[in-house]
């Protein structure tokens, strides 16, 4: 540990700045990381079991995804099934605004991640800039010099090299980060579209569909507990 403050040290009043970055970064990834893990270990049971049990009974579905409501693919199956008697475009908008929500609370930490990624490199030029000019500073061309100027010069050389890769590092760490994160948002975006496509023909073939066939005059009013032909 104090070898790691010393060489945080030597990196001077920059390194605090791009120390606070990588603690953003690594914290932003933790927490993400319990997100996906949570939301992929589970999703596939929760759709599978709520269009199963569409077929049967819409509000049993129901009842599945409000048991799954800590996981953003539950909030969007369940926001359809809550509907009363809903057309098919309304079940549809139902799902995809609930989509969009469930999409924008994935992207948490995205605009961190990017700042971080365009500010650590900067931070890490700034550092090496300040570091030449002490290392200018303390140099003593053609009178000689000493050897604790010989010794200033050097850790104004060493603050600049290490600011600099302390600042890319970090950078790269956070753009793998993001990177990652992006890649499994476009994942769940083509998910939940083939969620909520099955869920929606399930809702046409089995309870609105046959409901018009039978009373093309009437649309009829969907029972919650009965067979997907009945209506009154």
């Amino acid at each position: 540990m104090t070898t790691v403050l010393d060489f945080l040290a030597k990196g001077g009043p920059v390194m605090v700045p791009i120390l606070g970055c990588s603690v953003l970064t690594i914290a932003t990834a933790l927490e993400r990381a319990l997100f996906w893990t949570n939301l992929l270990r589970r999703e596939d049971q929760v759709v599978n079991e709520v269009l199963d049990a569409s077929r049967r009974d819409l509000s049993q579905a129901a009842a599945i995804a409000a048991q799954s409501q800590d996981l953003p693919i539950g909030r969007f199956l369940l926001a359809p099934l809550r509907l009363k008697q809903p057309s098919p475009d309304t079940f549809r908008l139902a799902m995809e605004t609930a989509g969009d929500r469930e999409f924008v609370k994935m992207r948490r930490g995205d605009k961190m991640l990017e700042t971080i990624v365009a500010v650590a490199p900067l931070l890490g030029l700034l550092g090496t800039v300040t570091g030449l000019i002490a290392t200018f500073g303390n140099l003593n061309i053609g009178g000689g010099g000493t050897g604790e100027q010989a010794s200033a010069a050097a850790a104004g050389i060493g603050e600049a090299l290490i600011t600099t890769a302390a600042g890319m590092v970090v950078a790269i760490l956070a753009l793998l980060v993001f990177r990652v994160m992006v890649s499994l948002q476009a994942q769940q975006i083509d998910y939940f579209s083939d969620a909520g496509n099955e869920l929606e023909l399930v809702y046409r073939q089995y309870w609105y569909e046959p409901m018009t066939a039978n009373d093309p005059g009437h649309r009829g009013t969907l029972i919650p507990n009965a067979t997907p032909i009945e209506r009154v």
